[in-house]
């Protein structure tokens, strides 16, 4: 290698950087993503000169022409100034401070550069004024997602076919707060819509021409309005793009500078997804564009190269980088860089666990990236191949509060501005304030020095707030490990969604844990999954920076097939993909000058049951077309939990990707014999309510076979590990650090003793995420498994706990309308089956005893304890079905005058006796009555769904009865009912007494309008509610 390389990971807080310079050797930075730089002042510091000991090892004028701010305790600005000279330490202004600095008071330093280019000035000790060398650079950046969630990104109109401009804005009916009274429409991408007098057939055909004339007028009205980039979406472009290739023409010759056609950015069937991922790339482009030339600017004339990741996990030219494709730009790097390690370890399967500063990335690896093809992110919905991630909003910024009831972590953080309490700027309590408290960090592990004193402070405030509201004093140390049990369990329902919930096993796996904060948290979080392995890179603390190195220049090309599978679609099939290859070949060797050899091609086919919904993306190989359609079969039954071979299968997509090989390769590791290392020091930890001093290893003095055991901590430049009671570390050959569980209990129980009867916050809320996350890992396995739209996309169903008497304990956030009527359904299967047995499962959609309408099917599970049979629970999922009989089809005549009109009744009877399946019975029901249903095979394969997901449901609660306890458990589940209440009566006492009217008409047939009058009487803690005056 010529010229340094530096391959750099922005994300939301820091961004980290690794320079390999010509010899191959690695050199590291990690900064604010910001571009500041924080810093403390020094003893000896006067108003025109700062001492700081961070910067006596910086090289001499370094810091010259930078801004300096100086910072009060709570973040604000006291003054500013300009460093026109650095030397061993010592900052001189231009203009001095009014006064002398005190010590210790925070301050910082930045200027114009973007985090990138300061990263690499600072690994090559390159000051404003100097000139940067040839370089080449490889770049993850969350840019685009930023735009995207602080709407910030192009002024865009949307085009599209005439009579369609408001399908983006309708969308698919889902609805993401459900319980907000203030219900805010998304705010659209695209505010300008263009609808063109022209219409395309399914089939391609042109049934109406486009005027040009027209659309050129119509197109400088845009122009003129302020719109600065166009997304066009035309109805069936995807198999005739003509017309959206004269509108890009038009457009261009007009002065649009970014034009987004949608048969290009994503070439497949659904106008919705289409349309929807064409306005997020027509947003985000010019954004992302802006930036890389700032980049490229400030990289100098010297720059050879800027490729940057996508989120597939590829690497392609800055002036190929689209906006849909930057999503998740930077968390690839990091799947891509733990995948590769964890083969270099000797592990086939890997989970990744990246914890940042404002949420939490986990993935899974089986020998092959798992990627999505059409998914939602950051509130939109996007076509286009990605990383399959999941992200919960639980990181080292999570903010760590109490709701009048019980803890709370999260989802808010506290960013990088003004960041976690102990940075110094007036911030929050955090994730972060809780591990320096606990002594799981010390204070010297950032690049910048940590505040203890604020975070006891923000403790002290915190106790004191929860004593005088639930007369429940808790000490400071009890409520800070309450808040790491809870963020624990936030990051381990995170990893169950991308495992357990797709088939697999997390125990079968290795942790990969990353990210700044990762390695604190990566044994508690295993031991909830029963993880037996943990594996820590030496650059864990920057590896998806680290990602960007390993990766590889890719190019996906897609093209739709929708047709059954037949001899001649698989041949259709091969023939697809050898053009699809040949396309994808010829844009790699163009764009990267890569000779053919050095492509490796493979290929994805999207396949379905006739008549269902949702396509499973299995491997396709040209050289046997139909063994996908077996895969296919296994596949299904590995995430759904069945199959039908008789059924016919249809063919969506082929996808091929083509990977250049240009990555850094990692040398094999594996372990090795070695000795009992020497800490070099040692700190307290609380652990368990308990001050311990646990002994502290420097990562980079830990020799290749050097084994410890827990607890312990592992300190290095930009990561602390953190060696947990019953865990082993060993050094790796490679200086990775891999944790092995030597303890096979399970996790401490909360309690099983009488103390489980009385309620306190921190218990509360970890129960409450437990219970929550139950019933909508319920709700995740319904909505995979089912096959109709109706649960799919539109997402009208609900997933609910209950107890043994049939009271509602929690609800996965889905149909509120749904909810009070599922407990009297649980309520009605008591009063009518006394022989309640463990394996039964009862299934109703009768209106009479707590159904609703009868497209609405209600499935319910009791859940035995094991030992005695004595009931404890009760899992339910009610799920509308697009079909159930009835006078027409869809099950919801808007005239029907008796219940058989609607369609069949299901009077509540035994799905499954004693675990034996009754499916017989409910097919004969459903082809019973006047009008029976026309689409039994669906509601019968939804039924399967709702089964699945409830049995989902039984073996997560028979996890925590184990694990915690059976009384804690049916403790906590009245403690959380009593807090509802508690909520629910505090939310009527801020209400003024008194009443309070409303009154509507609805029309119904034969313009016959009806009144519906209600009174709402509050009186202190209760409401009345009163509906006397409405017609019959």
């Amino acid at each position: 290698m010529s010229a340094w390389e530096f391959w750099i990971d922005v994300g939301g807080t820091f961004t980290d950087c690794i320079g390999v310079d010509p010899d191959g050797g690695w050199h590291r930075a990690k900064e604010l993503s910001s571009g500041r730089i924080k810093g403390r002042i020094g003893a000896g510091s006067e108003p025109a000169v700062i001492f700081d000991s961070l910067r006596a090892n910086d090289p001499d004028d370094f810091w010259q022409g930078w801004n300096f701010t100086l910072l009060a305790a709570d973040g604000t600005v006291v003054a500013t100034s300009q460093v026109i000279q650095s030397t061993q330490g010592r900052l001189t202004l231009d203009a001095p401070l009014p006064n002398i600095p005190a010590e210790h008071a925070a301050y910082e330093l930045d200027c114009h550069l973007e985090s990138p280019v300061v990263c690499i000035r600072r690994i090559l000790g390159l000051g404003l004024l100097a000139t940067l060398p040839p370089l080449s650079v490889r770049l993850g950046t969350t840019r685009g997602t930023n735009a995207l969630l602080t709407r910030q990104g192009a002024i865009t109109a949307w085009v599209t076919t005439k009579g369609f401009g408001d399908v983006l804005r309708i969308g698919n009916q889902a609805r993401p707060k459900l319980f907000d009274l203030h219900i805010r429409k998304p705010e659209t991408l695209a505010p300008f819509v263009l609808e063109v007098d022209q219409r395309t057939a399914a089939d391609g055909s042109v049934l109406q021409s486009m005027n040009e004339a027209t659309v050129r007028r119509a197109l400088l009205r845009l122009k003129q309005d302020g719109v600065e980039s166009l997304a066009v979406t035309l109805l069936n472009s995807y198999v005739n793009a003509d017309d959206e290739i004269t509108l890009g023409q038009l457009a261009k010759e007009i002065g649009f500078t970014n034009v987004s056609l949608s048969h290009e950015v994503s070439p497949v069937i659904k106008l919705l997804s289409r349309g929807d991922t064409t306005v997020v790339d027509a947003y985000l482009s010019p954004v992302l564009h802006d930036y890389t030339r700032t980049i490229t600017q400030q990289l100098g004339p010297h720059a050879e190269q800027l490729r940057l990741m996508t989120s597939a996990g590829g690497l392609v030219q800055a002036d190929q980088f689209q906006g849909k494709d930057s999503i998740l730009s930077g968390p690839a790097g990091g799947v891509v860089g733990f995948a590769r390690i964890a083969e270099a370890a000797g592990f086939a399967h890997a989970i990744g666990f990246d914890m940042g500063g404002t949420s939490t990335d986990v993935a899974r690896y089986d020998g092959t990236f798992e990627r999505e093809y059409e998914t939602e992110k950051a509130g939109v919905r996007i076509a286009a191949p990605m990383m399959a991630i999941e992200t919960v909003a639980a990181g080292g910024g999570s903010i760590c509060g109490f709701d009048g009831v019980k803890l709370t972590v999260g989802p808010t953080s506290a960013g990088a501005n003004p960041g976690p309490a102990c940075y110094g700027q007036g911030g929050p309590l955090t994730v972060t304030d809780i591990n320096l408290f606990l002594g799981r960090l010390v204070p010297d592990a950032l690049p910048f020095t940590l505040d203890q004193n604020v975070v006891q402070q923000r403790l002290q405030t915190l106790t004191k707030e929860i004593a005088a509201q639930t007369n429940r004093p808790l000490s400071e140390v009890e409520l800070a490990e309450g808040f790491l049990q809870i963020a624990n369990h936030n990051m381990a329902a995170a990893v169950r969604t991308i495992s357990v919930a797709k088939g697999y096993d997390p125990a079968e796996y290795v942790l990969v844990s990353f990210g700044g904060a990762a390695a604190q948290h990566a044994c508690a979080v295993a031991e909830q999954l029963n993880m037996k392995a943990i594996l820590n890179h030496p650059d864990a603390g920057i590896l998806s920076a680290v990602g960007m190195g390993l990766a590889d220049v890719s190019r996906f090309a897609t093209q739709g097939i929708y047709q059954p599978w037949s001899e001649a679609t698989a041949q259709l099939g091969v023939d697809v993909f050898r053009t699809l290859a040949d396309q994808a070949t010829a844009t790699l060797a163009a764009e990267e000058r890569i000779s053919p050899e050095r492509i490796h091609l493979s290929g994805t086919i999207d396949l379905r049951y006739q008549n269902t919904d949702a396509y499973l993306t299995v491997s396709f190989d040209p050289s046997q077309p139909r063994a996908c359609v077996e895969l296919f079969h296994r596949q299904h039954h590995q995430l759904y939990g069945y199959e039908t071979p008789e059924r016919n299968v249809e063919v969506g997509q082929i996808r091929i990707e083509a990977v250049g090989q240009t990555s850094h390769a990692l040398d094999r590791s594996r372990v090795v014999a070695g000795n009992q290392p020497q800490p070099t020091a040692t700190t307290p930890m609380i652990i368990r309510g308990q001050t311990t001093l646990v002994p502290v290893y420097r990562r980079g003095i830990l020799q290749a076979g050097d084994t410890f055991s827990g607890p312990a901590m592992v300190l290095e430049d930009y990561s602390t590990t953190v060696v947990d009671c019953g865990w082993q570390a060993r050094v790796l050959l490679g200086r990775e650090i891999l944790l092995e569980r030597t303890d096979d209990a399970p996790p401490e129980r909360a309690t099983d003793t009488a103390t489980s009867h009385e309620s306190d916050p921190v218990r509360l809320e970890l129960f409450n995420r437990i219970f929550e996350s139950i019933a909508t890992q319920m709700g995740v396995t319904l909505q995979r498994t089912s096959c109709s739209v109706n649960v799919k996309e539109r997402l009208d169903f609900s997933c609910a706990l209950f107890t043994a008497d049939g009271n509602l304990v929690v609800n996965a956030p889905h149909i509120p309308v749904h909810l009070g009527a599922m407990g009297e359904t649980v309520r009605n299967i008591l009063l009518q089956h006394t022989d309640i047995q463990p394996g039964d499962v009862f299934i109703t959609n009768d209106p009479y005893h707590g159904g609703s309408h009868l497209p609405d099917v209600t499935v319910v599970t009791p859940v035995h304890d094991d030992a005695s049979d004595e009931l404890l629970f009760f899992t339910a999922s009610r799920a509308h079905h697009a079909e159930i009989g009835g006078l027409t089809p869809g099950s919801m005549p808007p005239f029907s005058k008796s219940l058989a009109e609607e369609g069949v009744l299901i009077r509540s009877f035994k799905l499954f006796v004693a675990g034996k399946a009754g499916w017989q019975q409910l097919r004969d029901t459903l082809a019973s009555g006047t009008y029976p249903s026309r689409d039994i095979d669906s509601n019968l394969a939804d039924v399967h769904a709702q089964v699945a997901a409830n049995q989902q449901g039984v073996r997560d609660l028979r996890r925590i009865v184990a694990t915690y306890g059976r009384d804690t458990i049916l403790s906590y589940m009245q403690h959380i009912q009593t807090a509802a209440e508690q909520k629910m009566k505090s939310a009527l006492a801020a209400i003024a007494d008194g009443d309070y009217h409303f009154e509507d008409q609805m029309r119904l047939a034969s313009n016959v309008t009806a009144c519906i009058r209600v009174c709402i009487r509050i009186q202190g803690e209760q409401a009345t509610i009163d509906f006397t005056g409405t017609d019959p």
